[in-house]
């Protein structure tokens, strides 16, 4: 498997494609940090928009402000996903990674609840959107060292308990 400072080489060319897979896949100018940051503003955007949906009272007032919303942060993750499955080189590789998978769950049910009328409940599938945080976070990679860290404290948890009783009880 190629690192991406190995594709970074492959792609010093002047090339459309080029140029957006540099600011799309890494973070090494202004303008990739700037889409960066921009997509995250879009992400927690439409995570608030998901949460304000789920409270009746102020679905019942916006419905269409907060529908209208959906709608445009599905266009604009859908243009992102399709523009991402374009600039890279093994499309299918992509599409069938973790985070391809999570960009094509995080769009698919605003659609799914267009063509199938009723299908609300899969609207909460939406919320994989805050999982791209951590691509864009570059959390992804340490997410096994938390993993390591949450199976020393299971395993400990008896030593903490004990270690946690206060001496007047002891």
């Amino acid at each position: 498997m190629e690192s991406l400072s190995e594709r970074a080489k492959e792609h010093q060319g002047d090339s459309l494609r080029e140029k957006i897979w540099r600011i799309i896949f890494l973070s090494d100018s202004g303008t990739a940090r700037t889409f960066d940051i921009t997509l995250l503003f879009l992400i927690a955007g439409s995570v608030l928009v998901v949460m304000l949906e789920s409270v009746e009272s102020v679905a019942a007032h916006y419905a269409t402000l907060l529908h209208g919303f959906e709608w445009a942060f599905t266009i604009l993750f859908t243009v992102e996903y399709a523009v991402r499955i374009w600039v890279v080189r093994r499309n299918k590789k992509y599409i069938f990674s973790f985070f391809g998978i999570v960009d094509l769950l995080s769009i698919l049910p605003t659609f799914i609840d267009f063509l199938i009328a009723g299908s609300g409940h899969f609207i909460i599938v939406r919320i994989l959107r805050m999982l791209r945080m951590f691509r864009i976070l570059k959390m992804a990679e340490h997410m096994g060292d938390a993993y390591v860290l949450v199976n020393a404290l299971k395993t400990s948890r008896s030593k903490i308990a004990v270690c946690s009783i206060p001496r007047a009880l002891a």
